[in-house]
């Protein structure tokens, strides 16, 4: 066991205390990770089945990286007999085998938020209501929040409380929405992400036998990220440790910060109401952080009234002072922010990979897009489409889930006419009017037209029933054919590949989309050949661990040197030596709709605190005293959370116009940016000293000004340039200036708006 040797003494007792309700509270930075892990290898070493071990995660990825660190402690053998994964990927796979209780295939499909979406889009429209009081997103919104909750359709439409509700958000017919989507979803074979869970209490709920089984069999639970857990999580969990009681949560009441998804931080915090002989252990020092960041953190998180008193520390050295940068404007802090980075990186030989820039909100992200673009600074922003919500790849795996589940109307309407076959819109609206009103799936219609009969000429009818043959053609070797073979086949037969084939008319952006499919393909060889110890190796099995995969799971491209952009809420769990945390300005950090209750004003502090604990080594605050919103320039003031921290702790800034320097963020010589911009290592040759504003007056006029070839000058809209010709006398006398960001640029001086800056 001397694994168990790279453990404190705080992580050691946590670990081994495995016969009783734990709750393990990890500090940022604590090796919480490591513990859970350590714990589950421990159990088996001890004796526990691992077959009795159930873990349950938020990300396919923490699941796999425990697998595969437990397999290295123990083996691959004894790893691949415990269940874990998400609370999603582990019920699915119960519901699968027991969907016959509830009325579903075995195959049943998956819908994800775009699916959902569509569903709902068309069931609004069905139903002639007002598209912009039931917009599909908030519409969702709503049924999601319900299901999470546990409440019916049914439930749902009998409820008071709730109808008044929607009466006031103007969307009285609300509940028949949310009867009509899970109806269409039933029909067509499919759950959502919360029917995932919300059946699974159905299952247990109704069915004595198939909870019995299940508490004998996961006899020990783990559960990752506890205060992250929603009323749906949280009963199953409960359900199936009421038996045992040998339940261990892991996680941080200081980093809840999802209740906008549903996540109850009550669930934690009442841990040892339902458990009260329960063990508690705090994992307290961070590994990660500068003495700084890690007490300035503290001090900010302390304010919170509902929380779970930790005293979080470090060995680390105490490390730089919490920059904070005050700028005039958003657009200001833009190249404030980035110019810092692109100095910080030059002087100290870094990588891009070593800096990311976290904001409240998404829309944010523009005014450091547009500087890193001008500076030429690989970036990348994460929560934006991922390559498994592509069109092109939605497309084939629209293929693939319908090959599995004929009944999934999303994927059916996606590609009865993709590629074209002459099957318009007008004639599909009219095979689903025609399945909603016999209570069947569009595919039961376009299968047997003469039980549903259909307003649709013989032409499209034949072209419908050809649809239908191929598909059958697909289903009949969905499990007996090897999943790669069978999805290629796919691909060609449906006349995908042929549509996206490169030829010399077809550009880069077509060209992508036939390399993305190429990628796909390559993803199910992959995936094939690494269940090779697993019997089944079908499209089915490849299909299900997709749809399960969550923001968090999508390729990082970790290897590449980029700056990283994200909001807070996408960063939790991730850290970096340099962070940079922006628009820390009230009503916007915390959100002004945070400020009508002590409980939304707690969760944004928590929100703060996660930001300011993913800094490993340097932690930047920056805010704007003045920003857009709606076209208009609105007073901003700090943000209460810079307040918060202890003024020891923070070194105050306020850069000159632009940063103190040219956004092309090069010395006077101006040199091009090199392609491909910065991504590339950096030598130890720092930059030439800044060039800052001359005393010289600023003058309207400027050909008065003893101007000569090489000078650099400062231009109101273009920035920083040098002087390479000049010509002309008097009123007509121009000067060609070369501007980094803009190029070569003629102004007449009579005109002109300069300064002239040191040479």
């Amino acid at each position: 066991m001397g694994y168990i040797d790279e453990l404190n003494e705080s992580q050691l007792v946590a670990v081994k205390n495995i016969d009783a309700p734990t709750m393990v509270i990890a500090g940022a930075g604590s090796g919480k990770t490591r513990v859970l892990t350590f714990r589950i290898a421990y159990m088996i070493e001890q004796g526990v089945d691992p077959f009795n071990i159930m873990a349950l995660t938020f990300t396919n990825k923490a699941a796999r990286e425990m697998t595969e660190r437990i397999g290295e402690i123990l083996g691959n053998g004894e790893a691949r007999n415990i269940t874990m994964g998400t609370f999603h990927s582990v019920f699915s796979r119960i519901l699968r085998v027991n969907a016959d209780r509830l009325g579903y295939p075995s195959n049943f499909t998956i819908y994800d938020t775009q699916d959902s979406k569509s569903l709902l889009k068309d069931i609004v429209k069905g139903f002639k209501l007002d598209d912009k009081a039931y917009k599909a997103n908030n519409v969702l919104g709503r049924i999601s929040s319900a299901k999470n909750n546990l409440i019916s359709p049914d439930a749902y439409e009998q409820n008071a409380e709730i109808q008044a509700e929607d009466k006031m958000a103007k969307r009285p017919e609300m509940a028949r929405v949310y009867k009509a989507y899970a109806n269409r979803c039933f029909n067509a074979g499919a759950m959502d992400f919360d029917d995932l869970l919300f059946n699974t209490n159905v299952l247990l709920r109704d069915f004595p036998d198939v909870l019995n089984y299940y508490q004998q069999k996961f006899k020990y639970i783990l559960v990752d990220e506890y205060q992250d857990t929603n009323y749906a999580q949280y009963l199953i969990v409960k359900k199936l440790a009421a038996l045992y009681e040998n339940i261990c949560v892991v996680g941080d009441d200081a980093q809840s910060i999802y209740s906008f998804r549903g996540a109850n931080i009550q669930n934690i915090l009442n841990f040892k109401k339902d458990y009260p002989d329960f063990k508690l252990f705090k994992l307290e020092q961070n590994y990660r952080s500068t003495k700084n960041i890690v007490e300035a953190a503290n001090g900010v998180i302390a304010r919170n009234k509902d929380q779970i008193k930790k005293t979080v520390w470090t060995d680390n050295p105490e490390g730089s002072k919490i920059s904070v940068v005050r700028n005039l404007t958003d657009n200001e802090e833009g190249k404030v922010i980035i110019n810092k980075i692109y100095d910080k990186a030059k002087a100290e030989g870094l990588s891009f990979n070593d800096f990311a820039i976290l904001y409240r909100t998404n829309k944010q992200s523009r005014s450091f897009e547009e500087s890193l673009r001008k500076l030429n600074i690989p970036y990348k922003i994460y929560g934006g489409l991922s390559f498994y919500q592509r069109k092109e790849i939605k497309d084939l795996l629209a293929y693939f889930r319908l090959t599995a589940n004929q009944n999934d109307e999303e994927a059916f309407k996606r590609v009865i006419n993709y590629p074209k076959r002459g099957i318009g819109k007008t004639s599909l609206e009219s095979v689903v009017i025609a399945a909603n009103k016999y209570g069947v799936s569009t595919w039961d219609v376009i299968s047997n037209f003469s039980q549903y009969p259909v307003a649709i000429n013989a032409g499209t009818k034949k072209k419908m029933s050809e649809f239908t043959s191929m598909i059958k053609s697909f289903s009949a070797q969905l499990n007996t054919l090897d999943g790669y073979m069978l999805a290629q086949e796919i691909a060609r037969s449906s006349g995908i590949l042929k549509e996206l084939h490169t030829t010399k008319d077809k550009g880069p952006e077509e060209v992508e989309r036939y390399q993305n499919i190429e990628e796909l393909l390559s993803g199910i060889k992959s995936f094939i050949e690494s269940q090779r110890e697993i019997e089944s190796k079908s499209l089915s099995e490849f299909m299900l661990d997709i749809a399960l995969l969550t923001d968090a799971d999508v390729d990082k491209d970790e290897e590449k040197n980029h700056v990283t952009l994200m909001t807070i809420h996408s960063s939790k769990g991730l850290e970096f030596p340099n962070v940079y945390l922006v628009g820390l300005e009230e009503n916007l950090f915390p959100s002004q709709m945070s400020l009508n209750s002590r409980t939304d004003l707690e969760e944004e502090r928590r929100l703060f605190y996660v930001a300011v604990t993913r800094a490993k080594t340097n932690c930047t605050l920056s805010y704007a005293t003045s920003r857009f919103q709606w076209g208009n320039l609105i007073t901003a003031e700090p943000s209460r959370f810079i307040e918060e921290i202890d003024p020891k702790f923070l070194s105050h800034e306020t850069p000159t116009r632009g940063g103190g320097r040219s956004l092309s963020g090069r010395a006077s010589n101006f040199e091009q940016p090199h392609q491909g911009g910065l991504n590339r290592s950096f030598t130890s040759t720092s930059l030439k000293p800044i060039n800052k504003v001359s005393s010289k007056p600023k003058v309207k006029g400027s050909e008065t000004l003893d101007l000569k070839v090489g000078y650099n000058v400062e231009h109101n809209r273009f920035g920083r340039g040098k002087i390479t010709k000049l010509e002309g006398t008097d009123a007509n006398r121009k000067a060609t200036i070369f501007f980094p960001r803009h190029g070569a640029k003629t102004v007449l001086l009579r005109f002109a708006d300069l300064n002239v800056t040191d040479l």
